[in-house]
């Protein structure tokens, strides 16, 4: 059984999309629209992913997309029920497997502060849902769940760090608890389960503030 622990966390933010970019409202602050974090890290790869959708072709490029949502959120909802100590939901098979890997991984879990949680920050004005913050390893930690056909040179997953760092400020902002560290752990359909961890916060708080000037200097 996993330990929850009781915090103080925003139980929704409502959510308005502009011009096709999600921003969050937090209450009190109607008139501030916050801009998802996801959004702001998806900008910094936008480049890339077309030229690989170019390359692939859009019909292939659409099936694999599509594939790997469908896999990724079977997955969220299999580590939700899990994590929080409910029978495991009817998923595809695939998704059933890769779950099965990483589970060992999700047994270093436990303390829960927050389960796909509703988290902004006013100062950086970033919103966004967490994975998870727990501690992993005895350690406090944004756990973030990912699927992927391989694992993935570290090098490919900047966003993913510095998405997980945007939750470690916006907890911090929120409640003043502070994260030790930024975990990884992705399962993959080759069978492998690889957990990419970062002690040292302060190189990707960096870069989430030069994402964050980089995506309003070309959207304002």
């Amino acid at each position: 059984m996993f330990n929850h622990v009781k915090v103080d966390l925003p139980s929704k933010l409502k959510r308005v999309e502009i011009d096709g970019k999600r921003f969050y409202q937090v209450p009190g602050h109607e008139d501030v629209k916050l801009v998802s974090v996801t959004t702001v890290t998806s900008f910094q790869k936008a480049k890339s992913i077309q030229e690989w959708r170019r390359k692939v072709g859009e019909e292939k490029a659409n099936s694999i997309t599509r594939k790997a949502a469908s896999r990724g959120t079977d997955m969220h909802t299999l580590v939700e029920d899990y994590l929080n100590n409910r029978n495991l939901s009817d998923v595809q098979p695939l998704s059933e497997l890769l779950f099965k890997f990483a589970r060992p991984y999700l047994d270093r879990i436990n303390n829960i502060y927050a389960l796909e949680t509703p988290l902004y920050s006013l100062k950086l004005g970033v919103a966004g849902t967490v994975d998870c913050i727990a501690e992993y390893d005895g350690d406090l930690a944004v756990i973030d769940f990912k699927t992927s056909k391989e694992p993935k040179p570290e090098e490919w997953i900047e966003g993913y760090f510095v998405q997980a760092v945007a939750y470690a400020c916006m907890l911090y902002e929120l409640t003043g608890i502070i994260v030790k560290k930024l975990v990884i752990i992705m399962s993959c359909e080759n069978g492998e389960c690889v957990v990419y961890e970062k002690q040292q916060k302060s190189e990707y708080i960096r870069k989430l503030t030069q994402y964050i000037r980089e995506w309003k200097s070309a959207n304002e």
